[in-house]
Parts: structure tokens; sequence; C-alpha cells
């Protein structure tokens, strides 16, 4: 997970005007466990940033996203949104439906697909959803009630 300086210095270093409302995005993510929806993440600058849009807090989000500070999800739910991990190599993720904490996936299942060779791969994403163990314990803890 990145610092709050870490993001920061990237978010400078690739051109981005660092605004106070930018500060208290990577702040918010670099503190945060697991990932926050887009409603999460305005209703925590709302207490700060009065009459701030919900437009303007996507928008950064995104902005975010494509400088690789952010990672996106698609939960059941909707999008989600978490700080980019650390990781240096290709690697994909398995979720915790319950936390939200997430373990790396070591290989790329892109390297076992038949991709047609008239079709021409620009990005992908692999995701496994389950529970930790925490969670699938207090799952059934909770069921057996």
């Amino acid at each position: 997970m990145q610092t709050f300086d870490e993001i920061v210095t990237l978010m400078s270093a690739r051109g981005l005007r660092v605004t106070d409302q930018r500060k208290t995005l990577a702040k918010l993510f670099s503190e945060a466990v697991g990932y926050l929806s887009p409603k999460d993440v305005y209703d925590h600058m709302g207490k700060t940033y009065t009459g701030l849009s919900f437009d303007t807090v996507y928008r950064n989000l995104r902005v975010m996203e494509e400088l690789g500070v952010l990672e996106q999800v698609m939960f059941e739910e909707g999008v989600k949104f978490k700080i980019h991990c650390r990781e240096n190599d290709h690697h994909h993720h398995m979720i915790c439906l319950g936390c939200g904490k997430t373990y790396p996936i070591k290989f790329c299942p892109m390297e076992q697909t038949n991709v047609p060779t008239d079709f021409k791969v620009i990005r992908h994403k692999f995701e496994v959803f389950g529970h930790c163990k925490a969670c699938a314990e207090e799952e059934q803890v909770q069921g057996g009630e």
C-alpha cells in the first residue's frame, strides 16, 4: 500500500495539480482498509468541503485511477476503489467480500487464454471473490445462532 507522501509525490510527478481536495483523497485512501465506493468518498469529503459535487469526487477518483494511484473493482453493488498495491509484478487478486482484504494471485490466466488472432487485448483484470478465513468463520458463527 502506498503512503500519503508517495501518493502526493506521484500526483505531482505526473503533472496533476495537488489541491487540498486531492490531498484529502490521498489521505483517505492511504489510511483506508479495503475498498471505498464513490459514495463513501463523497460522504467523507462532504464533511470538510461543503458544496462539493458528486461529479467532482468521481472525476478525481478516475484521474487517480488513470495515474495508477487507485485500483477500481466492480462489486455486485457497484464500483469501488482502493489504493493501488505495491506489487511491482503483474498479478491479480482474490478479494474478501466481508472485509475487503486482498490476496495476490501470482500468475496470469491470460497465459492460458486463446486470444483470437483478430483481437488485440489492451488490458485485462482477473478477480476472484470469496471470504477470508476470519470472515468465513464469523459468517459460520452468525449462521449457527
